[in-house]
């Protein structure tokens, strides 16, 4: 029987120029309202009809998810303002065993792969062991921007059999995304490894995921597309993320330099500097060089601070430096780099909370999904970025739960919950339709 589409009659409609609009609407929570319509207008505040829209990151994130759901949508291209999002699919059973009369692809050593949407899926001697998708980019749009849009849908939507045989753990998931690492204005590379990831699996329990750097893309100097692998450990079906709390940050115990730059003299210069301006702040604090790093371009500099709590937090500052850089004022530049980073650090860490900016903005759609009250200390005296109110909004506009002061009750959101609840409402349709069709008949041959 063919599958009808269900559709909920009032679409959510999200202006795109809301608080700080843009990217922010395009992330994760949408997925979660899997029945209804994501309406979006993105364009800049000031001239609304003018420019903005859709990005190659904002795009390939979108076109994956709407692909991962068989969404139908409108607006899906480069520079749209406005996008229709209206996933309307049952997800197909997945088997978690496979014989060799099925079709399929079978190599030498017993490995057998099959496509199901965006995922191909990889049996050994007839058992599910891993699925993996590639996202490919022609660009150098930000790898982590496309990731921090799916990573929900990839965490939660556990892949569900057709039978009985659920195994007790998740399939493991490799991504593989084409795109920046480095990339102005976007979470990097280093960031993510360094602040991102680890704290997720440390405080939250996501995870692990660990990343393999194949290449490097930059936005600065000449444009270069690189390559990331992420290995996935999604959440278990039936379970969820349980409470928690971001407090009590404890004492600054190591700070995490990490400095890329095109030559050795010029890297060595920003590590004598950034210790020089650390060790009048932070004198009894061990300073760390997990990265040095060869750029390959005089046009590329970065430098990213991370300050380790004694109790575990991490606390991150960077900059790939976007201003114009003379070769015979080189020292000057190199100066602003640290400078501005190590006062930026500064005022994360006044501020006493357990989270930087970027991270606060990161956990709201987790707060949102987990079970029960969690707390994320941002610090005091200072607001939500715009960023962080954006994502709230979005959230409490799909979901409903509302944030106090880094306080949100979240829904509970169970690993597989949708694709459970979009097969039950399938056949409560199916049922429908085949007892309609009992009294056609009953009533054309009485």
């Amino acid at each position: 029987m063919a599958q009808a589409a269900m559709e909920l009659p009032h679409p959510v409609h999200l202006d795109g120029t809301t608080l700080e609009g843009g990217g922010q609407v395009s992330t994760p929570e949408k997925q979660q309202k899997l029945a209804l319509d994501i309406r979006g207008k993105r364009g800049p505040k000031s001239a609304p009809g003018k420019a903005g829209g859709l990005k190659s990151a904002h795009l390939a994130g979108a076109e994956w998810l709407a692909r991962a759901t068989e969404a139908s949508t409108t607006g899906m291209t480069i520079k749209s303002r406005d996008l229709v999002f209206r996933p309307t699919s049952i997800e197909t059973p997945l088997p978690f065993t496979i014989n060799s009369t099925q079709e399929h692809k079978k190599s030498k050593n017993g490995r057998i792969e099959t496509q199901n949407g965006v995922w191909k899926n990889i049996y050994i001697d007839g058992q599910l062991v891993k699925r993996s998708s590639h996202i490919s980019m022609s660009s150098p749009g930000s790898i982590f921007l496309i990731l921090q849009a799916i990573l929900p849908y990839v965490l939660f939507s556990s892949p569900k059999a057709g039978d009985s045989t659920t195994p007790n753990e998740p399939i493991p998931i490799r991504l593989t995304i084409d795109g920046g690492t480095n990339v102005s204005h976007s979470l990097s590379y280093e960031y993510a490894s360094q602040v991102l990831f680890p704290m997720l699996f440390s405080k939250i329990g996501i995870g692990p995921i660990d990343m393999t750097l194949h290449s490097r893309g930059w936005s600065n100097g000449r444009a270069d597309v690189g390559s990331v692998v992420f290995d996935i450990s999604p959440i278990r079906p039936g379970y969820n993320i349980s409470a928690f709390s971001f407090t009590n940050r404890g004492h600054v115990s190591k700070i995490h330099v990490s400095v890329l730059a095109d030559t050795f003299a010029a890297r060595t210069y920003i590590r004598e500097l950034v210790t020089e301006q650390l060790l009048k702040r932070y004198s009894n604090t061990e300073i760390l060089f997990p990265v040095d790093e060869d750029s390959k371009h005089s046009k590329r500099l970065y430098l990213l601070l991370v300050a380790e709590s004694s109790n575990g937090y991490r606390l991150g500052r960077d900059w790939l430096y976007d201003e114009k850089i003379r070769e015979d004022k080189l020292d000057n530049t190199l100066h602003r780099l640290v400078s501005k980073v190590v006062r930026d650090l500064d005022n994360e860490l006044a501020h006493g909370g357990c989270v930087d900016e970027f991270m606060q903005d990161q956990l709201v759609v987790f707060q949102a999904l987990a079970e029960g009250r969690t707390e994320v200390d941002g610090g005091t005296d200072r607001r939500a970025s715009l960023h962080t109110q954006t994502a709230r909004w979005v959230i409490e506009t799909l979901l409903g739960p509302r944030f106090v002061e880094g306080q949100c009750d979240g829904i509970g959101q169970q690993a597989g919950e949708l694709s459970r609840k979009k097969a039950a409402d399938l056949a409560e349709a199916e049922d429908i339709v085949a007892k309609l069709s009992d009294l056609s008949v009953i009533s054309t041959t009485s």
